[in-house]
């Protein structure tokens, strides 16, 4: 397995601080393997074996932690005293009250502690109130490009247009690289999306109509890169017999949003400089998972590339929104404090009509932060200060040696 330094090298400077380190990611993501990194690093830097602690929650062998009370106990009777120790808790959501024994953790001993989950809420309610100010979140995200093309042994001069299509369609899944044939990588894709869809949703939502949830996430896949419409959305479902009420829409977008399935994204009033509440856009956290949904609905490229590259926007640390001008959209605005860059995204640019339509989306923007299209094209187009960039190009930016 590959050493993810991009997200190791934001986690060391905090390995040793009493700050709560929370990792949230995707189900089968690696926060697992990367927990393990980190331990290995810890141990070479000299940290006895016996001061760390790594509980799965997921593992039988730990099926007798039932309740708080049970983890908390337990780990008092494990702590070596006298010394600093390193608690590992992964997939900590399982545990009932979990918040309130990470605390006592934090409070009683001289402890760093990492915890990481599945599930977007768990940085909100009960662990926010009680660890406000003494956490760092950390948002991991399946093998970016780059990664899945170091996974694979393929430097640049190797990489074509053809492993593109393939992350597009296939995702970045860790384990899907072990995947030895379509069929089996579709069956580990059925699995993980089960297992979000099923436990990480259902169990804990109390969704019972299945049918409905699962049409609801096509209609999501099945309209890649659309401003959503809750009006549209239930009208829709109207004309296929299945009448849905608004709040019920609402409710299963939230609780998508929450498995970390798909990202919301919200739109950005360019002129305004302001955030937007409504007509958000839905991506998908793992490409491969989308096409587990797609029922022979036609893959329309040009809205995956689009998804693949908020990711990689997301990946590289940006707050990204969808841009909205006075007569239209850019496709993404990435912010990063006081910075902006803007991008327009396109599969490729066939023709004049379509050349026209995306470098002119910038016409509105009159600020003088960086503009790209980004697009499968080798031929560069740059033109009016606006940056023309091959995809592959720009997902090498994020190369981490």
């Amino acid at each position: 397995m590959i050493k993810r330094e991009s997200y190791l090298k934001k986690i060391r400077k905090f390995y040793h601080m009493d700050l709560i380190k929370v990792l949230t990611g995707i189900r089968r993501c690696g926060k697992s393997v990367l927990l393990t990194q980190i331990m290995q690093e810890l141990k070479e830097e000299g940290i006895a074996p016996e001061r760390i602690l790594y509980m799965n929650f997921e593992d039988y062998d730990f099926s007798f932690i039932q309740t708080g009370k049970d983890l908390h106990e337990y780990v008092k009777a494990w702590m070596v005293q006298d010394q600093k120790c390193y608690l590992f808790f992964d997939e900590i959501q399982m545990v009932p009250d979990f918040e309130r024994v990470i605390n006592s953790l934090r409070v009683k001993f001289d402890v760093s502690i990492f915890i990481t989950g599945s599930n977007g809420k768990l940085l909100s309610g009960e662990l926010a109130t009680f660890l406000s100010g003494r956490y760092v979140s950390f948002y991991i995200m399946p093998f970016s490009f780059c990664e899945a093309c170091q996974v694979r042994g393929l430097g640049r001069k190797d990489v074509s247009s053809q492993h593109v299509i393939d992350y597009m369609q296939w995702g970045g899944l860790p384990q899907r690289f072990q995947m030895e044939d379509e069929e089996q990588l579709k069956t580990f894709l059925r699995d993980v999306y089960d297992a979000i869809v099923l436990r990480d949703i259902m169990q804990r939502t109390g969704v019972r109509d299945i049918d409905l949830f699962s049409r609801v996430i096509e209609y999501l896949v099945c309209n890649p890169s659309q401003t959503l419409s809750i009006n549209k959305m239930a009208d829709y479902f109207l004309s296929v017999d299945r009448k849905v009420s608004r709040e019920t829409l609402y409710n299963y977008l939230e609780y998508i949003s929450n498995s970390l399935l798909m990202k919301k994204v919200s739109r950005y009033d360019i002129r305004g400089k302001k955030i937007l509440t409504k007509l958000d856009k839905y991506y998908l956290t793992d490409m491969g998972l989308g096409r587990i949904r797609n029922s022979g609905f036609k893959l329309e490229m040009g809205a995956m590339l689009e998804n693949v590259v908020y990711n990689e926007l997301l990946g590289r640390g940006y707050d990204v929104y969808v841009g909205k001008t006075r007569k239209g959209e850019i496709d993404f605005v990435a912010v990063d404090g006081q910075e902006k860059q803007y991008y327009q995204v396109a599969y490729y640019l066939t023709d004049q009509t379509v050349i026209d339509r995306e470098f002119g989306a910038f016409k509105e923007v009159l600020d003088n932060y960086a503009k790209y299209v980004i697009s499968m094209d080798e031929a560069d187009f740059s033109r009016d200060g606006i940056i023309h960039k091959n995809i592959i190009d720009f997902l090498w930016e994020n190369q981490v040696n």
